[in-house]
């Protein structure tokens, strides 16, 4: 079996989980560069995310990795204390086979790798800026972001920039010589991609919290009377309520401009405009289910369950045939009871 075959195959549906759905649908044509770099940035993540070895030794082996995407450096990586640390067997193999990872990097159109590397770049630089900040659990208050210009930031380094990047390599390849207004699809892709990392970070706070790390910002918490440790008790939603409906009202204009760049790829590429519609329309279910929950309750997790996702993938698909229902399915996700 070609490394191809597994690491785009079979890998990729181990480690990608919802996106592997999105990621079939993709045309072919961009398919095998979209999987790469999302191949090479959950490696990347994995790294960060592996606590078992200390924070310097995963700021190292996370350079050390970015120099080898990047083509600064030949040299050979060993991931052994890290890959004996990994909670998922599939992220075992992420490390196991990254030398084949980056071979596929290696034998990709140049046009291509310079996209791929460019969006590792700016993700691998939003791993580091958090590993520094919340690499090392000290005693003491749960540190967080400090200001609502870095919660922006970092929805941009880790999905933002993924808007741009999937703009970039499918208008390349997919619609090179359509009449599109790209400085708008780029911006309206980035508003894409932060909008999608807005819902799992409202989503994932008991987690985060857990972990040692708040993206909620403080200085929007203080002016509310509260500080991250206050949001390790469920009791204090109700104080939190005016900051969250906040952050949920952001995260639907993110994903509302995400549904404007949707329907704004040219004719003819519906099963783009499926790929892309899919994770929004989920991403509104999401946000629909967190406004209905105390979503500081650790022993609810907020999830949007497998025959909901079917539900929006089949809707979606019957959408296609009519452009009236086709847009009218973000109002009507909004509207569906929890």
């Amino acid at each position: 079996m070609t490394a191809h075959r597994v690491l785009l195959g079979d890998l990729l549906k181990a480690t990608s989980r919802s996106f592997y759905l999105t990621l079939r649908v993709l045309p072919a044509a961009v398919r095998p560069q979209v999987g790469l770099a999302y191949l090479l940035a959950r490696t990347t993540d994995t790294i960060a995310d592996t606590e078992i070895v200390s924070v310097q030794n995963r700021l190292e082996a996370l350079d050390n990795l970015r120099k080898r995407i990047l083509g600064e450096s030949t040299a050979a990586l060993e991931f052994g204390q890290l890959k004996e640390g990994c909670a998922q067997p599939a992220e075992k193999v992420l490390l196991e086979r990254v030398e084949d990872a980056l071979r596929l990097l290696d034998q990709t159109r140049e046009t291509d790798r310079v996209l791929i590397r460019d969006v590792l770049r700016v993700i691998t630089s939003g791993q580091e800026t958090d590993l520094r900040r919340f690499g090392e659990r000290k005693p003491g208050p749960i540190p967080a972001l400090e200001t609502e210009a870095e919660l922006d930031d970092y929805t941009y380094r880790v999905a933002g920039c993924v808007g741009e990047f999937w703009t970039r390599i499918c208008q390349a390849h997919l619609f090179p010589n359509a009449p599109v207004d790209m400085e708008t699809m780029l911006c309206n892709g980035i508003r894409f991609g932060k909008g999608l990392q807005m819902v799992n970070i409202l989503r994932d706070i008991p987690r985060d919290l857990r972990n040692g790390r708040c993206y909620l910002p403080l200085q929007t918490l203080a002016a509310g009377g509260m500080t991250p440790d206050d949001l390790l008790s469920a009791e204090n939603y109700s104080r939190l309520r005016p900051l969250y409906e906040k952050w949920l009202a952001l995260a639907e204009a993110h994903l509302a401009t995400g549904w404007n760049y949707t329907n704004s790829l040219p004719a003819g590429q519906s099963r783009l405009r499926l790929a892309c519609a899919w994770p929004i329309l989920i991403g509104v279910r999401t946000l629909q289910k967190l406004r209905t929950s105390n979503p500081l309750e650790p022993a609810r997790a907020v999830k949007v369950t497998r025959p909901e996702v079917y539900r929006i993938m089949a809707r979606s698909t019957l959408c296609l045939f009519s452009r009236a229902a086709w847009r009218d399915q973000f109002e009507c996700e909004l509207k569906q009871k929890t």
